[in-house]
């Protein structure tokens, strides 16, 4: 992400760009790409999150010319957002190194515990992010998805060979039994081009996922894809803008209303204030709704049981006359009362299940 200014006093036009190490490395000066690794790395070990600025001074001819391609290219009949990413990508070129932040991410309270009792239901916890490998291995280790008797098995920096992508995939399966995999974005990129299924067969059967450099686009995708796949239900938890694609795109998207603001929350099927809820969420309420559809969906085909079988008995009686039994409004009204009778009895006894829980 960056930002064109110009000073009020000295009128000097600054570039300032921002983002991921691995980004900022391509697009700064060759000079500055040892001191950015490993500036990023030092800060990951010690889990913090890490943010890379840098900047470029433009001369008033240099930003002339590029502000005049770049209305050539907003005013494109054909290809526009393609050719103003073009342009724009030109001016991210040759920055010049500011510096590196290291922000700690503290989890909220009882989130261990709360990962832990949704593995115990059975329930498979990956851990999409846009943090380095080693800022996503602390993370998984303090929030509970790796456990002490289960091991990392890290692809990383995987970008240009297939084979060498596939053949750690098949090294993780036979360790799926206690291992969490974690991949980077650029070997999840290859994976995904050249080797989607065996991917998603692998993540399926480890204990969990840990995409570290992920952007919002490779999440909405890993949880389509999985969908489509391995046709299990996903729920979809973030906090933040960029994870709103991916909840939009789960079966069940939940948001958390946090620091980064309201989008994951409004753009979400539950908005809930802390990621300890998600453990009465989907362990009580999501137990209890999936009770009451199938007792209502067993009620449904007995009531329509009752009201066919009559009617077989009546024309098979009357010589097989295509008569109706039922009136009309006999019909609508033992439909509506036995309905009523059912949603009634369900309020009676949870009410009477929530008085015995909180009576003294």
């Amino acid at each position: 992400m960056g930002i064109l200014m110009r000073h009020i006093n000295s009128g000097n036009i600054v570039f300032y760009l921002k983002g991921a190490e691995v980004k900022i490395q391509k697009k700064a000066l060759p000079e500055y790409a040892p001191i950015i690794k490993e500036s990023a790395e030092e800060l990951a070990m010690d889990g913090l999150r890490t943010l890379v600025v840098s900047q470029k001074m433009l001369t008033e001819e240099d930003y002339q010319n590029w502000e005049q391609r770049y209305k050539e290219a907003q005013m494109a009949m054909e290809n526009r957002e393609v050719k103003m990413k073009a342009v724009a990508k030109d001016l991210e070129k040759n920055m010049y190194l500011l510096g590196i932040s290291g922000v700690e991410d503290k989890l909220q309270e009882d989130v261990a515990a709360t990962v832990d009792n949704l593995k115990t239901a059975g329930i498979r916890v990956w851990m999409l992010t846009g943090d380095k490998v080693e800022t996503a291995k602390c993370i998984a280790i303090s929030s509970g998805i790796k456990s002490k008797t289960e091991q990392f098995y890290v692809i990383s920096e995987v970008e240009d060979n297939k084979e060498i992508i596939e053949y750690k995939l098949k090294e993780a399966e036979k360790l799926a039994d206690r291992c969490i995999l974690v991949i980077d974005g650029g070997s999840l990129d290859l994976a995904l081009k050249n080797s989607e299924n065996l991917f998603f067969e692998v993540a399926a059967k480890t204990q969990g996922l840990v995409c570290c450099r992920c952007s919002p686009t490779q999440k909405t995708l890993i949880v389509a894809k999985m969908k489509a796949l391995t046709r299990c239900r996903c729920a979809a938890i973030g906090d933040g803008g960029n994870d709103v694609g991916m909840i939009q795109e789960a079966d069940c998207g939940i948001g958390i209303v946090g620091k980064e603001g309201m989008q994951a929350s409004l753009a979400a099927d539950f908005s809930i204030m802390k990621f300890m809820y998600v453990k009465r969420l989907l362990l009580w309420h999501g137990r209890l709704s999936y009770k009451r559809s199938a007792c209502l969906g067993q009620f449904v085909v007995h009531r329509g049981l009752i009201i066919t079988i009559i009617q077989m008995i009546f024309i098979i009686v009357f010589y097989y006359c295509s008569i109706s039994i039922y009136n009309g409004w006999l019909m609508m009204g033992y439909v509506t009362i036995f309905t009523l009778s059912l949603i009634h009895i369900c309020r009676c006894r949870r009410y009477a299940v929530c008085r015995s829980r909180w009576s003294p």
